[in-house]
């Protein structure tokens, strides 16, 4: 499971935020259960995304469809990163950033 912080003023809504910008960027309707937003889409078996601690990040966990080709793995990323930035408003530069400042557990 991965971690993301949400910037201020994106966290307003947040639940809400995950849903729409899912249907948004992958074109599938996200199931829920308990919180949590699924979609099956291209190389990705399952993402899942939900609300972490008060609502200030996001947490995902994904799992990845070894037998995809190229092609769906560049599209699947493409729509990955394109969320996570509409998401957290956060850039991948950004993130990639706070991730080293922070570091790991």
């Amino acid at each position: 499971m991965q971690e993301y912080p949400v910037k201020r003023g994106y966290t307003k809504n947040l639940q809400e935020t995950i849903g729409v910008k899912l249907k948004e960027c992958f074109g599938v309707v996200p199931g829920m259960d308990a919180g949590h937003f699924r979609i099956t889409y291209g190389a990705l078996k399952m993402l899942d995304v939900s609300c972490g601690k008060e609502g200030k990040t996001l947490l995902v966990s994904t799992v990845s469809d070894t037998s995809a080709t190229d092609e769906v793995i560049l599209d699947t990323n493409r729509r990955f990163r394109r969320y996570l930035d509409e998401v957290t408003g956060y850039s991948t530069k950004e993130r990639v950033k706070k991730a080293k400042s922070v570091g790991p557990d």
